[in-house]
Formats: C-alpha cells, sequence, structure tokens
C-alpha cells in the first residue's frame, strides 16, 4: 500500500506577481481554503499517511499553515467559535508532515529527488502544487488503482485540445482497459504535428525507485534542469509505464484562469456561499451579458 506523497512546491510562483511577491501560490485561497491543502486532503482521503513537501525560499507559510497554531486556537476557543477551532484544529492532523528545501531551482526532477532519502524502497505518490482535481473518487486513489494492478509508475492523463498539445507532456500508447493505457511514447511538449495523441500529462503520479534513478540518468534540459519527464523517457527503454486517463474536472490553480475557475465552481458549491453566490453570478450575467 502506498503510504507516503511528495507534493512538490518549490516554485516561485511567478505568473501570480505581485501577489506572489512574498506569499507562496499554493498559500492562495480558493474560497476559504489554500489551494495547498486542497492537495492534502486529495491525498488523505486517497489514503496517504504521511506527506513530504519540497519547498524552496519564502515557504514557510506552508509549515505554519499545517502546524498547530496555540495562540489562533485560544483566540477561538475565547470567541466559542467552535466550527472554526474544529476546523483549524483538523489541518495539522491530516497527515503526518515532513520538509525538505530544493537549495535553488534546478527542476521538478531535482526537487522530487530532494526527498528520495524519506522514501526508501516504497511506491510513492507525487502530486505538484497547481491541479485541483474535483472528483468522487480521488484523482490520486484512481492512479493507485492502476499502479496495485501493474506494479509500475502511473501517470496522471487528461485529454487536451489538439491546439495545446504543445503546452504538455503528451504520451502515446496502447488502452488496455476503460481509460488506463500502457504508455509507449513520452514527448515532452511535442509541436503540434508530431504529437502522438492529446493526452496530455496532469500533475499527479505515482513513481517506484527507479524513477529515481532514471531522472539522474537521463539526459538535462537544455538549461540544465534534472526533470521528471527526462526521467520517465529514460525509464521506457527498459521498463512499462502506465497512464490513467482521470475521472473528475480539473482546474489548473497554477494559471490565473484555471484559479478564477475553481474560486467560481467551489465557491458555489460552499455551504456558505453557494445561494447568495449563485444568486449575484446569476444577476451579474443578466447586467453583463
Amino acid at each position: 500500500m502506498i503510504k507516503k506523497a511528495i507534493i512538490l512546491v518549490a516554485g516561485y510562483g511567478t505568473r501570480f506577481l505581485p501577489a506572489t511577491k512574498n506569499m507562496p501560490k499554493e498559500m492562495l485561497p480558493v474560497v476559504d481554503k489554500p489551494v495547498i491543502q486542497y492537495l492534502v486532503e486529495e491525498a488523505v482521503q486517497a489514503g496517504i499517511e504521511e506527506i513530504i513537501f519540497v519547498t524552496g525560499r519564502g515557504k514557510r507559510s506552508i509549515e505554519d499553515h499545517f502546524d498547530k497554531s496555540f495562540e489562533l486556537e485560544y483566540n477561538l476557543v475565547e470567541k466559542n467559535k467552535q466550527k472554526m477551532l474544529e476546523d483549524v484544529r483538523n489541518i495539522s492532523h491530516l497527515a503526518k508532515f515532513a520538509y525538505v528545501r530544493q537549495p535553488e531551482p534546478k527542476g521538478d526532477g531535482d526537487a522530487l529527488l530532494r526527498a528520495r532519502h524519506l522514501v526508501g524502497d516504497e511506491p510513492v505518490a507525487v502530486l505538484f502544487g497547481d491541479d485541483i482535481i474535483d472528483s468522487e473518487v480521488p484523482a490520486i486513489k484512481q492512479l493507485m488503482k492502476v499502479y496495485e494492478k501493474y506494479k509500475d509508475p502511473v501517470i496522471c492523463l487528461e485529454e487536451v485540445p489538439y491546439d495545446k498539445v504543445d503546452q504538455y507532456g503528451i504520451i502515446g500508447g496502447v488502452e488496455l482497459s476503460r481509460d488506463v493505457y500502457e504508455i509507449q511514447k513520452f514527448i515532452e511538449k511535442p509541436e503540434i504535428s508530431k504529437a502522438p495523441s492529446n493526452l496530455g500529462v496532469v500533475g499527479k503520479y505515482i513513481i517506484t525507485p527507479e524513477v529515481f534513478d532514471s531522472i539522474l540518468k537521463g539526459d538535462p534540459s537544455q538549461d540544465g534542469e534534472l526533470r521528471l519527464a527526462d526521467g520517465f523517457i529514460e525509464m521506457l527503454k527498459t521498463k512499462p509505464l502506465y497512464g490513467c486517463r482521470f475521472q473528475g474536472k480539473r482546474f489548473d490553480c497554477g494559471s490565473k484562469l484555471g484559479f478564477l475557475k475553481a474560486t467560481v465552481e467551489f465557491g458555489l458549491k460552499h455551504e456558505e456561499t453557494k445561494g447568495k453566490f449563485r444568486d449575484y453570478l446569476q444577476d451579474l450575467f443578466k447586467e453583463k451579458f
């Protein structure tokens, strides 16, 4: 059973400047929870017990968020805000948390290698800090089910528009069963004419210890950084890879538009906001359009 997850949160979040000048983009709130908490909750709902964050400079607030806050809890007790108190206390009890730092940005492959000593010889879930997937079965759990059958690395997949394949890692392969593929090609951001399919890679994976070795064996990118994608390309030379097209709705919270979409849709589901927010959006639509 997979009990550990690595969450990569070392990036600078430049697409959200100036908001991310002094705050990690993973801490931007979607309604009343930061993006990173949605990812942790996804992992925990899938059975993960230990979360390993790979952080960078300026990410201390992520550690603080998943730690106890004695002053805040005392204040909520004094004001008899029991529901808020429970919500705050539950955050630090979601899982066991560990933190390692990537000293300088040398690619997501390098960031993963920083956590290798905490994983050992176990398979591990990997989540990037941008993709929230709203689904009945947690997306990472869907990947786990594929891993349980084949015991090799599994990559999360999504059909993307053909005119956007050059923005994704794209796989080519054989569909073994509904939404499950044996991957035969992995091409990072191919030209549209050279894309083997429109199945794009989403930032969720199940990896095995061999993937760490493949990252080191693979050719570094032109900028000298180590990439997980290059590790997968290297691994395909000797080992099978599998893909799982997830069931659910993905929000790319690493982009402004994706973040806004997530805020609207989760706002329409939230118990405190859904009714009045829906009314507001209907009135706004009538007014503007």
